[in-house]
């Protein structure tokens, strides 16, 4: 029996409501507790969650309640979209410079006969 070994773990992904909920429990856990050590582990082995990603989640709800310093979401999805919005205008600009290019030296051509 031959079994096959992934060297990259795979992706898992998390309801919204769970990501909610696991952030809540450790702020209330470290309102409770009045430690901040350990609170992101022990939450993360309670709701089989990876304590990296919840330690990820708590940070950004940090970042967006204005505890900590950062972007917070809404003003990160708003720089992924303009980022988006640059990549799409960039690539229409060239478009239209090629396209300028050869009808200019078709002109060049015409006007040379």
């Amino acid at each position: 029996m031959t079994v096959e070994m992934n060297s990259k773990p795979t992706a898992r992904r998390y309801s919204p409501e769970l990501k909610d909920r696991a952030v809540r429990m450790v702020l209330k856990l470290r309102e409770e507790t009045g430690k901040r050590n350990g609170t992101i582990k022990r939450v993360a082995d309670q709701l089989d969650v990876g304590p990296e990603s919840l330690r990820s989640w708590v940070r950004q709800a940090e970042i967006d309640g204005g505890e900590r310093p950062g972007t917070n979401s809404a003003d990160g999805e708003r720089i992924k979209a303009l980022e988006q919005e640059v990549r799409e205008l960039r690539r229409a600009n060239d478009i239209l410079k090629s396209a300028a290019s050869f009808f200019g030296a078709e002109l060049d051509r015409q006007s040379k006969r």
